[in-house]
């Protein structure tokens, strides 16, 4: 069987026996899908379980840490233990799904990248049409359409790999036809779900800038509630930046090779491709929680165990101006002759309370991410 052009997150050359290789491929894949594992869970948990954070802009970086997950646990662990023991020990059905959901989790990503991405634009670019366009209802509605696309998509990798045994018996998880038909599916592949993403990323975020640049010329970005969407913007553009960066290596590899006689498949550069992917799939909650003070006070709540911040705010002004209106409204009942100007003072005070009560709210937590100028 001939080597093919391209190569897969496994690796489908066997893995070098040198000690020093191991153990430096077992320590950055456990450090990163570590990590990642660990980061994307909380996020998936802060957004589920904090009724604030659910937003349409959260809910697509919830589908991006699924599918992160996805390319981790499919990808990175199997890669473990590939490189501890030299063979493939999943069998026939493990290279199948291995392959199947380490694709899945890599198109589903960018996928996700690509639906915030065109949100924001719509959010900043067209706050007014953002208000019935940019809905959680509908950012569902995507999800499962870009899940459903994707899973339908992978579906050919079912028919293009296969446990592969050499003469010295040695098993790997390869390619089982030759690498010229591999080359349409790569090219596809890396048009659909690289370069197409990152062209309309690079032109979307273009138009966001000017709009952003023309308000701030008219000085309505001193606004807290625009100041908020630009913040979750800039955060997202690192994001999109980040995956373009991470990715090049591997991407500009797989293309290379598609079009060379002899491939480039030196183990310790393949190596490098691969951790720069489980790092892309693993640095997305780290930026989350460097960039966005409304996910730093969702993860410290996540690790105290407690309610919100924004929530155990509001606690302490509740409880005093319930047990100030109860020590007025005694101390007029034990008076002589509660009169007119008594109960309106009652009803001032907790009017007033109940104005300080709004406004402690509306400090306590931070904006919604689509709101317009």
């Amino acid at each position: 069987m001939e080597i093919p052009t391209n190569i897969s997150l496994s690796s489908s050359v066997p893995v070098t026996d040198l000690l020093e290789y191991k153990t430096v491929s077992v320590f950055l894949v456990l450090l990163v899908c570590g990590v990642g594992i660990v980061g994307n869970v909380m996020v998936v948990l802060v957004v589920l379980t904090t009724r604030h954070m659910r937003t349409p802009t959260n809910c697509y970086l919830v589908s991006l840490a699924i599918a992160d997950l996805t390319v981790l646990v499919a990808a990175g662990l199997p890669n473990v233990l590939d490189s501890l023991t030299g063979k493939w020990i999943f069998g026939h059905v493990g290279c199948l799904g291995i392959t199947y959901l380490q694709y899945l989790g890599i198109n589903v990503s960018s996928c996700s990248i690509t639906a915030f991405t065109v949100e924001r634009y719509i959010a900043i670019c067209h706050p007014m049409k953002a208000q019935t366009v940019c809905t959680v209802s509908r950012a569902k509605r995507i999800i499962a359409g870009v899940w459903i696309f994707t899973c339908i998509y992978c579906m050919l990798w079912f028919f293009l790999v296969d446990i592969q045994v050499s003469q010295d018996g040695h098993v790997q998880c390869g390619y089982k036809v030759k690498r010229e038909l591999y080359l349409p599916i790569y090219l596809i592949d890396f048009t659909i779900f690289y370069a197409i993403p990152l062209l309309l990323a690079i032109v979307l975020y273009g138009l966001i800038s000017r709009v952003l640049y023309l308000r701030y010329c008219r000085g309505t970005l001193m606004k807290t509630s625009v100041k908020y969407p630009v913040r979750v913007t800039k955060m997202l553009a690192v994001v999109v930046i980040l995956f373009a960066l991470l990715w090049m290596p591997y991407r500009t590899l797989v293309l290379i090779n598609s079009f060379v006689s002899t491939p480039y498949l030196d183990a310790w550069f393949l190596l490098f491709c691969r951790t720069c992917i489980y790092a892309n799939s693993a640095i997305n909650p780290v930026i989350y929680n460097a960039m966005s003070q409304k996910f730093r006070s969702a993860f410290r709540g996540l690790y105290s165990c407690q309610l919100p911040v924004a929530h155990q705010r509001t606690l302490p002004v509740n409880l005093s101006g319930f047990s100030t209106v109860r020590d007025m409204q005694t101390s007029q009942a034990n008076g002589n002759g509660t009169n007119d100007t008594s109960r309106r003072t009652v009803r001032k005070s907790v009017t007033n309370l109940t104005k300080k009560h709004n406004e402690s709210n509306n400090q306590g937590t931070d904006q919604p991410t689509d709101i317009g100028p």
